[in-house]
C-alpha cells in the first residue's frame, strides 16, 4: 500500500522520523523494481531554515518544494550526483525530508552502495526525470514497512551544511542506529 498524501502533509520532522522503515520503490517499464528500507533521512523544515532550499525563496528549481506535499524533489549537486527529496507540509510551505541512505530489499545489486544521498539515487536510477512525480506513480513511490522502535533511532546534525550558521547545528538528522548502510559524518578536523 502506498504512503498516502496524507503521510507528507504534516510536519518535515514528523514524517523525517517516520520515514525511517518504510520502503523506497523504483519500478521500470519492463519490470525491473528495486525496493530500499528508509535507514537515515534529513529535514528541510522550511524558508526560515538557512539550510534549505526554499530559503532563497520560489525559483525553478525549488517551486516543487512549495507543494502540494506527497511529491519528488530531485536535483543534482555538484554537476553529477542526483539527491531524492519528498516534499512536506501544507502548499504554500517550502519543505522536504531527504532520503540519505537505504538498506537493500530488493533489485539492487549487493555491490551497490547506498549510504548517502548520491549512491542511493545511483543504485536506483533516480535522475532529474523523477523530480516533481508524485509519489503515488506507478513508477516511483514509498510503502509502508517495518516501523523503527524510538531505542533504535539516533537524531544529530544534517552533514554538509556548514554555510547555514545555527542551522547546521539543529539535530534534523535521523537515522537507524544499527544499520550498516547509514553515511558517515565528515570525520573532524584535528589540530
Amino acid at each position: 500500500m502506498r504512503l498516502p498524501e496524507s503521510f507528507f502533509a504534516r510536519p518535515t520532522l514528523t514524517v523525517a522520523r517516520e520515514l525511517l522503515g518504510t520502503h523506497l520503490i523504483l519500478e521500470e517499464e519492463g519490470g525491473a523494481r528495486r525496493v530500499g528500507r528508509i535507514v537515515e533521512t534529513e529535514a528541510y523544515i522550511g524558508e526560515h531554515d538557512l539550510a534549505c532550499h526554499a530559503a532563497k525563496g520560489r525559483t525553478p528549481r525549488t517551486e516543487v518544494m512549495f507543494g502540494p506535499a506527497g511529491r519528488a524533489y530531485v536535483y543534482l549537486i555538484y554537476g553529477m550526483h542526483h539527491c531524492f527529496n519528498v516534499v512536506t507540509e501544507a502548499p504554500g510551505v517550502g519543505a522536504a525530508v531527504l532520503v540519505r541512505a537505504v538498506e537493500p530489499v530488493e533489485g539492487l545489486p549487493p555491490e551497490r552502495r547506498t549510504d548517502g544521498p548520491g549512491r542511493l539515487c545511483s543504485a536506483f536510477g533516480i535522475t532529474l526525470a523523477h523530480n516533481r512525480l508524485e509519489l503515488q506513480s506507478s513508477a516511483l513511490y514509498l510503502t509502508a514497512g517495518q516501523p523503527v522502535e524510538e531505542g533504535r533511532v539516533a537524531r544529530g546534525p544534517r552533514i554538509g551544511v556548514d554555510y547555514a550558521g545555527a542551522w547546521a547545528a539543529e539535530p534534523f538528522r535521523f537515522w537507524v542506529k544499527d544499520s550498516r548502510h547509514v553515511s558517515r559524518a565528515p570525520a573532524r578536523k584535528t589540530r
